[in-house]
């Protein structure tokens, strides 16, 4: 099942996000303050700045101011650093989310201390668009989101994206692949045809915690097959220009879940990629669709905990500081 971006959170949306409670709370509460967390997938927005177009059918829970004092809150007691991910706002609207997003890494107050800004490799003007942002040494990357309801499957494929892609190796920038489970080898091709460019894959390929284990037979019916997603992500992990995101599962798990319905998910990736190829991301505050920003935290501790703890300071923050050049933080 491929689902849109306005599909999906109007399915989510029955997800009811759950209180820091029970084993998964303490552990988020046992990471402690001195260990440090970069959070790669940090949304914010101001209604009053902009509204990104798809939060019009997103569910309440979303349609509220999400600034630097609320993800303060989210993340309290917590030692976290945070690299800004693009919210998709429209497209007159990217230059100022991106002038934005590099005025608030500026403020030594705020945890942001990097972004992935919006854009499309494929539109025109793109190239001029990242030369104009490029002087500033807060952008790392560039996302497109390529599950959103006016964006066909192989569009990544295309030879203009494909240009366009292959210019922001040039630059030195990622690009985020942010796609439906089932057209992961449409990136996977994207991936061999821009060999120059980092690619991050967004959400453990958005992978949906109800198409495995406990919840395989639950009664919603889940976004992609088991098996064809496991494929799909080691022929990415056996890609070298590619990293994975552990990030983004929990907004699709159903109200019930547990750490261990993460768990394959999460132990696939770390496997298939490796401790030096994977990064960890919030997903604040989309991932209030399934819980707070705390329990995912505590969640991800739990499935990690018997891994060195070497590997687990990789995921945490020490990969994320070598991927976005983010020495001395």
């Amino acid at each position: 099942m491929n689902l849109t971006r306005r599909e999906f959170v109007q399915w989510a949306g029955g997800a009811a996000a759950v209180p820091v409670l029970g084993a998964i709370g303490r552990a988020a509460e046992q990471q402690g303050e001195d260990m440090l967390i970069i959070d790669t997938h940090q949304h914010l927005w101001d209604l009053e700045k902009y509204q990104p177009p798809w939060l019009e059918s997103a569910p309440e829970i979303l349609n509220h101011k999400y600034g630097t004092a609320e993800y303060l809150d989210a993340t309290s007691g917590h030692n976290v650093k945070c690299v800004y991910m693009e919210v998709d706002v429209a497209a007159e609207d990217k230059v100022a989310e991106a002038e934005h997003v590099v005025s608030l890494c500026k403020n030594s107050e705020a945890p942001t201390i990097a972004a992935v800004i919006g854009g499309r490799p494929d539109s025109h003007g793109f190239k001029r668009y990242i030369n104009g942002l490029m002087p500033s040494p807060y952008i790392k990357g560039v996302r497109q989101v390529l599950h959103n309801d006016d964006i066909p499957p192989q569009t990544c494929l295309k030879e203009e994206f494909v240009d366009g892609v292959q210019f922001l190796g040039e630059q030195g920038l990622s690009f985020d692949l942010c796609m439906r489970p089932g057209e992961l080898r449409d990136g996977l091709k994207l991936t061999e045809l821009c060999p120059d460019t980092r690619f991050i894959v967004d959400h453990c390929g958005n992978a949906d915690p109800k198409a495995f284990g406990r919840l395989r037979d639950g009664a919603e019916e889940a976004w992609h097959d088991a098996d064809e997603w496991k494929r799909d992500m080691q022929s990415l992990a056996d890609r070298p220009n590619v990293i994975c995101k552990i990030s983004g599962i929990v907004a699709r798990a159903p109200e019930d879940w547990t750490a261990d319905d993460l768990a394959p998910i999460v132990n696939h990736c770390l496997d298939t990629f490796g401790p030096k190829r994977v990064v960890f991301g919030g997903d604040w505050p989309v991932c209030l669709l399934g819980a707070p920003l705390k329990n995912w935290i505590g969640a991800l501790s739990e499935i990690i905990a018997e891994r060195p703890e070497a590997e687990q300071r990789l995921l945490w923050s020490e990969n994320a500081i070598r991927e976005y050049s983010l020495e001395g933080t």
